[in-house]
């Protein structure tokens, strides 16, 4: 029983217009998801216009500025101005944010921009929320500055028109780079921080593409149906949110959403090798997606502005996609049947298959099992190929896999792909049948679809829905009079769906994720080729004729040559310059007390400038409990630097009592120990006093560390339980901005940036304590 699930007279012809068919629906689906054209400041001043929010964003996004920098002292004296000019009440609440992780307390000195637009007769609060402070190495123009000034044009367009009916409040938070200290200090001190609302938070992960909304608080059906109905322009879907809850990264919209705000989450994320780095600038951010932010920002603000909040509560979440720029949704009472039905499908063309006799039970289930393979194999292709692109190009590891030119890597992973289903589906396909091939590869996505449907809900549909509408059509087209157009067009139903979900899905995987982990794209891709093997099989000769030698290896050796090509032209495209740089970690440090200097990096593989300063990895030359990890290092001449102090104020049992300074012109302070502490605790006088627990240890280097952001000048009091230990050693490090102060350096040339490591670009000065 040996069989092809349908088959039509001039077979090539129809599968010609069929693969045509598929490339229009991947070519129109990426045009559908598009951004937005940029208004010029003659729009109609009810509307949001992104030259007017880019003129505010060149005025405090020039330039980096770190929670407790001087730059972000400018950045929030400029925003509360513009803030108050605006005609909102505004305040700066001045606390002290903290977070903790494994083995690590992050303290910062922060100051969030809380502006508010009262209400005619609210029913809640809208809080839009975005971050003002930007990562260390760079000017933050995207990551959040976009979002900051367009909350400032959205506030000037809103307030053209009649007075919203609920409360509007706008959190320009502090410290979010560091640990969304901002935001947490806001919702545990701040009377509107307590008081919950509706949030809509901003973000960004590069300098281009749509504002995808891609996070949402549990239970969000009715939030889903405020943004479908008030957005001219929606973007993401629900399969982001379920991603993103398994995920452990954080925004401000972590500790919010905490707290009991119900809300959205908005960010834009390609370009993303431009991300934490001086590429992050005003140069480099895409117009379109300053406007998509603002006009989505706008939309929601006056929408939800004049709504009765108290009508946004539900009791279930929502499924939400986007098919050819039109958006679906559906309760999740709807997951698990579609889930289902996507089974009893396949199960259902499996039996007329076997009726038909085009298949036998025994080869349907050797060919689901080693439908498998095709999708190991593609992660491994992906995988190995990221590994051969470091060894040639060791630059590349320092990306994270978020390449400048990635294109022509991507379409190396999509022949990969192809490669591995072709490869498998040639070599089974005589033993086994073209039928029981097609009908046992569907059971994996469809597999796929219950299992989301358990674990991830919101991400079922990306593979139940093309598993069922591939079997509904593949039973069409056995089942319907046996007209060519008939047959196709039903063959093509599933296949359609697969084109207008799956490459989108592997293309924002490679935005997020990068090459590094590509092998998740590469998965992607490969179900999409599982999906379309009946189309495949229009190309292919009888299965019973034996195929030449020649024509068994063309496919293989093409895929091959094409994918060593584009392999070779995207190391071409690629070449770091000075618009697409490539990153390098260098940073500076001193033991207070011996003076003894020397320069650090984290690289791989140091550029030739980074080789002016470091030679070896002779790490026990520098300070006790500063190392993280592998380093290279280099001596370094003395710099005049009164260093950071750790004055013991009292010890009580396994309770130590610290005063900490950070010496003249230090922004931070961070404290590693050689035990591991349960629980720290940092006073910043009339700032606050917060305390949080710490469980586990660090990596690479002593197991606990106490870090302050923004230190004032006087100093903070630390206190921190060490329990168990009879001595303690302490090493504290001092944290200067910039390398300009050590003589002989000389800065970056250009084709080179700042790599995105925390402790890079900074002046260390050390000192170690014996804590008795």
């Amino acid at each position: 029983m040996i069989g092809k699930m349908f088959d039509v007279p001039r077979r090539a012809l129809a599968g010609m217009a069929a693969l045509l068919t598929l490339a229009a629906v991947i070519l129109l689906s990426a045009m559908a998801d598009s951004t937005m054209q940029p208004l010029p400041t003659s729009a109609p001043g009810t509307q949001f216009i992104a030259e007017r929010a880019l003129a505010h964003l060149e005025r405090f996004a020039a330039e980096p500025r770190p929670i407790g920098s001087p730059a972000s002292d400018r950045a929030r004296d400029y925003l509360v101005g513009q803030l108050r000019a605006a005609g909102l009440e505004v305040e700066v609440q001045r606390s002290v944010g903290a977070r903790s992780a494994a083995g690590l307390a992050t303290f910062g000195q922060v100051d969030n921009i809380v502006g508010r637009l009262p209400g005619t007769d609210p029913t809640g609060t809208v809080l839009i929320a975005a971050h003002y402070d930007s990562a260390a190495m760079g000017p933050g123009a995207s990551d959040d500055g976009a979002a900051v000034a367009a909350m400032i044009e959205t506030i000037r367009a809103l307030r053209e028109g009649t007075g919203p009916r609920n409360d509007i409040v706008l959190l320009m938070s502090d410290g979010e780079e560091d640990g969304v200290l901002g935001a947490e200090a806001f919702v545990r001190e701040h009377p509107l921080g307590r008081k919950g609302g509706v949030l809509l938070n901003w973000e960004a992960r590069g300098v281009s593409g749509p504002s995808l909304m891609f996070e949402t608080s549990r239970n969000n059906a009715r939030l889903v149906e405020a943004f479908v109905n008030a957005v001219p322009a929606p973007r993401g879907d629900s399969s982001m949110v379920e991603l993103y809850r398994l995920l452990p990264n954080n925004t401000d919209f972590t500790p919010l959403t905490k707290a009991g705000f119900t809300g959205m989450n908005f960010a834009y994320i390609e370009r993303s090798s431009l991300y934490h780095t001086a590429g992050d600038s005003i140069a480099n951010l895409n117009r379109g997606s300053l406007q998509h932010h603002g006009t989505n920002m706008l939309a929601l603000a006056r929408s939800l502005g004049d709504t009765d909040l108290r009508t946004l509560s539900s009791d279930h979440d929502v499924t939400y996609f986007r098919a050819l720029g039109t958006m679906i949704t559906y309760p999740d009472l709807f997951v698990w049947p579609l889930a289902a039905l996507a089974v009893l499908a396949v199960a259902g063309l499996a039996v007329v298959g076997r009726v038909r006799r085009l298949l036998s039970l025994p080869r349907l289930l050797v060919a689901t099992v080693s439908a498998v393979v095709p999708l190991i194999l593609s992660v491994v292709l992906a995988q190995g190929l990221w590994e051969l692109l470091v060894a040639w190009r060791p630059a590349y590891d320092a990306m994270g896999g978020l390449l400048h030119r990635p294109l022509p890597f991507q379409a190396a992973v999509a022949v990969l792909s192809a490669l591995a289903v072709l490869g498998w589906y040639q070599s089974m396909r005589r033993r086994l049948g073209p039928a029981a091939l097609s009908v046992g590869a569907l059971l994996w996505p469809a597999g796929l679809g219950v299992l989301c449907a358990q674990v991830a809900p919101g991400a079922s549909f990306l593979f139940a829905l093309p598993s069922m509408l591939c079997a509904l059509g593949g039973l069409a087209a056995l089942l319907l009079p046996p007209l060519t157009w008939v047959r196709l067009a039903a063959a093509l139903l599933g296949p359609i769906t697969a084109a207008m979900l799956l490459p989108s899905l592997a293309g924002n995987a490679f935005d997020g994720m990068g090459l590094a982990l590509g092998g998740a794209s590469a998965l992607v891709l490969a179900l999409f080729g599982l999906s379309v093997l009946p189309i495949v099989e229009l190309f292919l000769p009888d299965p019973a004729t034996k195929p030449r030698r020649a024509a068994v290896l063309a496919v293989p050796l093409t895929a091959v040559v094409l994918a060593v090509g584009l392999v070779g032209t995207g190391l071409l495209a690629d070449r770091f310059d000075a618009d697409r740089p490539r990153r390098t970690h260098l940073a500076y440090v001193m033991d207070a007390d011996t003076r003894a200097a020397h320069w650090v990096s984290a690289d791989g593989e140091p550029a030739e400038w980074t080789r002016r300063y470091v030679s070896g990895h002779d790490r026990a030359a520098l300070p006790e409990g500063y190392a993280r990890g592998a380093l290279w290092t280099g001596p370094a001449p003395a710099i005049s630097a009164h260093g950071p102090r750790a004055d013991v104020l009292a010890r009580r049992g396994d309770t130590v009592k610290l005063r900490v300074t950070g010496g003249n012109g230090a922004r931070s302070v961070t404290l590693r120990f050689d035990r591991p502490i349960t629980q720290a605790t940092a006073d910043a006088g009339r700032f606050g006093s917060v305390s949080v627990p710490v469980t586990g240890t660090r990596t690479g280097t002593w197991p606990a560390e106490i870090r302050f952001r923004g230190i004032p000048a006087r100093g903070v009091t630390i206190t921190v339980r060490v329990p168990g230990a009879d001595r303690v050693r302490l090493t504290v490090i001092s944290e200067t901005d910039g390398l300009s102060a050590v003589p002989g350096f000389v800065p970056r040339p250009a084709g080179l940036v700042a790599a995105t490591r925390e402790d890079g670009d900074l002046v260390a000065v050390t000192r170690t304590y014996a804590l008795p």
